[in-house]
């Protein structure tokens, strides 16, 4: 926090702003309090009070020149009631981005005469019911408010809908309606954790080759290729059981058994055929 000082005051940058004017730069330097005023001798057109921490809009010395304040971005909960005894010259007034929150507030800026800009956005009193009919109806010498400019229609129906005294209490008891913040809790969602990969059987293996080999599809074949490389195999693959294979495997031995058989039987009978053949040829007759 720094105090706003005569010697601040000096060193800061002063200069003739774009429509001509001499203004003052105090932006930024995390003043909290207005004071000390006095040492600009009435010298300024426009201050410039931007992105501080000020929180009442108070403690002005008489500035007749002062025409334009600037207060964006500050603390402002509360404004001087008789702020217009120090500023009557005051034509433009920048409050965006404040902490003023009930239409009672605003009441102190009637007594600037001459106030014909005024802007309250990003100040949660813009979100009371009404908000911008009260302003018009407060602020007789308004002409654009938040930027927009004010027209007739609307000033015959805030003198209208504020004729009493009683309707104008009345907006001023009505609670702003805030948006509360809600904090987000982010939901950890619970994964079960992924199985492990389990290598593939050779039978597995060898399924998945045969259904390469049966692939009609490029696209096939690599999703199969992918799969024998990753070890995991495609659902819809399909696996022979166990109970198969033995049948299988046992009905393939029981062939080759009868296949052995019958080649036995078939030797067999060769054996027996030999000597047949030899007892049909005529053995030569020993000479006597």
């Amino acid at each position: 926090m720094v105090r706003l000082t005569a010697d601040l005051i000096w060193k800061s940058p002063h200069f003739f702003n774009a429509i001509k004017e001499r203004e003052l730069d105090l932006r930024g330097n995390k003043i909290a309090v207005i004071e000390n005023l006095g040492a600009t001798e009435d010298q300024f057109d426009t201050i410039d009070l931007t992105d501080n921490e000020i929180v009442k809009l108070e403690n002005f010395p008489f500035l007749s020149r002062l025409g334009t304040l600037l207060l964006n971005n500050n603390r402002v909960t509360r404004i001087n009631n008789n702020i217009g005894e120090f500023l009557p010259n005051l034509h433009s007034l920048v409050l965006t981005n404040n902490r003023l929150v009930n239409l009672v507030e605003i009441d102190p800026l009637a007594s600037l005469p001459k106030l014909k800009l005024l802007t309250l956005l990003d100040n949660n009193v813009t979100k009371k019911p009404n908000y911008r009919l009260y302003v018009i109806h407060k602020l007789k010498s308004l002409r654009v408010l938040d930027f927009k400019k004010v027209k007739q229609k609307e000033r015959l129906e805030a003198e209208k809908l504020f004729a009493s005294k009683e309707a104008e209490d009345a907006a001023k008891k009505i609670v702003a309606q805030i948006p509360v913040e809600v904090p987000i809790v982010e939901e950890v969602s619970k994964e079960e954790p992924a199985p492990k990969a389990v290598a593939p059987t050779p039978e597995q293996i060898l399924a998945i080759k045969a259904a390469i080999v049966n692939s009609q599809t490029l696209e096939e074949v690599a999703r199969l290729e992918k799969a024998l490389k990753s070890g995991q195999l495609p659902a819809d693959l399909k696996i022979p059981d166990n109970n198969n294979e033995g049948s299988i495997s046992g009905a393939d031995t029981q062939d080759d058994k009868k296949a052995t058989d019958g080649q036995n039987e078939s030797n067999a009978m060769s054996e027996d055929d030999e000597p047949v053949s030899n007892s049909n040829e005529h053995t030569p007759m020993e000479q006597v």
